[in-house]
């Protein structure tokens, strides 16, 4: 017999398939359009499962209000946030977004602790240690607001970094690791002494204990390093839900948090292999290096180059690779590379795109700027599947990238960046930086890229100088 429990039960069990059908999805350019669809039609059915749920469990009145209250909130300043923030600005958002997520977590675990734990002579926590479930209990309190914490605070230093609020350069406190991994053993030791004898007054210092370890792991961790640190957040905020999902006995936030977990972990993982980072490391937060100043070395002179000249060379090339970085997107020039790029194929050059696993402030972040400019998902290829090809290629244009094409990473052993595998785009015959100025990338670090006799540097805003370009060419075209 159907109840509107068991009917609330099957919709989750709908929404959870949407939600894996959405990963598979996004985890391919021709098909992220409908797996978007697939996580938004995910989320509808769940917050329509959970609605009816709250209204089977005879939800009082103020309850309801509370309930629609905060979805007509949540989904106002949503809208509003997703129609006013650029693709350059997506980065900073997504990790506010996780510290939502962190900051519920802890929310969920303290009014667990309220309903439980605070009273145990009370009906819940009697029936819970009757079944021998208390200290389970205890437990999912605990390491959900210990996850939570780490991921509310850490969340908030990446959205600061990240919107240059605060210097990307990592903090570095001494004896940094000793105090992450005392941070963990202490956590450990009070998560036992909490699940023998819960007080508040352990659960406060657990939070306050998280509250810091999450502020310091990612203040550790320097700008270059950010896009790892993203998805790293990515997957806490997954662990946090999961955490929530225990405590509040609902399966689909248990689901959901697992496959965002467990997918940002493995995204993280591959990220730190593209940059041959441990990935233990990143997870205590112990890889940030500072950065030498820009002017430690002298490289030489660097060789300018205008839109005129690139334009010539361009013409008389027949193989052109494109490396694009943050710069193009603070620019807004992907539409006019687009256009540049159909024009060079349209006179039968070969040109494709090589793209760094951390090209941008945010995994996929080059991608999701080409597919929206309309560039052919075949001839974008990521930095394995066509590192080997710089050697043949006419022309590279380096389109507001830094540290991805820094040859110092794979030269230098003293460099911050030292065995980063990176773009060797200073293989090709001709190398065309686009960049505004001589100053150091995100990492902080200087690139002798800038200096190699086959590089030429084409100073400006990008899009502005792409559009130069594109016009050059026009002209050639009726010349």
């Amino acid at each position: 017999m159907f109840t509107l429990e068991t009917t609330a039960t099957a919709a989750y069990v709908v929404a959870a398939i949407l939600f894996i059908l959405a990963l598979a999805g996004l985890s391919r350019h021709e098909t992220s359009r409908a797996g978007n669809t697939f996580g938004i039609a995910g989320m509808t059915v769940a917050l329509i499962a959970t609605i009816a749920l709250a209204f089977a469990r005879d939800l009082e009145a103020l309850g309801v209000a509370l309930l629609v209250g905060a979805m007509l909130i949540g989904a106002a300043i949503g809208l509003w946030r997703a129609k006013v923030v650029e693709m350059t600005g997506m980065p900073e958002l997504i990790a506010l977004l996780h510290s939502f997520v962190g900051l519920a977590a802890v929310l969920v675990g303290w009014n667990g602790y309220l309903h439980v734990e605070r009273d145990l002579a009370g009906s819940e926590a009697t029936l819970l240690h009757q079944q021998g479930m208390l200290g389970i209990h205890s437990a999912e309190v605990v390491i959900g607001v210990f996850i939570g914490a780490v991921t509310f605070t850490g969340s908030i230093v990446a959205n600061l970094k990240l919107s240059a609020r605060i210097k990307s350069a990592p903090m570095m406190l001494p004896g940094k690791n000793f105090l992450n991994v005392g941070a963990l053993v202490v956590f450990f030791a009070l998560t036992v002494w909490f699940v023998i004898e819960p007080q508040l007054w352990l659960l406060a210092v657990v939070t306050v204990l998280a509250l810091l370890l999450g502020w310091h792991l990612v203040a550790s961790i320097g700008g270059g390093d950010m896009p790892v640190v993203v998805s790293m957040l990515n997957s806490y905020s997954g662990w946090a839900a999961a955490a929530s999902g225990f405590l509040l006995g609902n399966d689909l936030l248990i689901i959901t948090g697992a496959l965002v977990g467990s997918s940002g972990a493995y995204l993280s993982y591959i990220m730190c292999k593209a940059m041959n980072r441990s990935f233990i490391s990143v997870i205590a937060g112990g890889f940030g290096i500072e950065a030498g100043p820009a002017g430690d070395k002298d490289y030489g002179e660097h060789r300018e180059i205008d839109a005129e000249s690139a334009a010539d060379l361009l013409a008389s090339a027949h193989s052109v690779i494109i490396t694009p970085g943050y710069g193009m997107a603070v620019a807004q020039a992907q539409y006019g590379v687009a256009d540049l790029t159909r024009k060079l194929r349209d006179r039968g050059i070969d040109v494709r795109f090589g793209i760094h696993p951390v090209a941008g402030r945010l995994p996929g972040h080059m991608n999701v700027l080409l597919a929206e400019a309309k560039v052919p998902y075949d001839i974008v290829l990521e930095m394995d599947e066509i590192n080997d090809d710089f050697g043949d290629t006419d022309v590279v244009l380096v389109i507001g990238a830094n540290d991805t094409v820094n040859p110092a990473a794979s030269e230098d052993p003293s460099s911050p960046i030292a065995g980063m595998p990176v773009l060797t785009v200073w293989n090709a015959n001709h190398v065309i930086v686009f960049k505004r100025s001589m100053a150091s990338g995100y990492a902080g670090v200087q690139n002798p890229l800038f200096f190699r006799e086959n590089t030429q540097m084409l100073f400006g805003d990008a899009k502005d100088r792409v559009d130069a370009i594109n016009s050059a060419l026009s002209v050639s075209e009726h010349v």
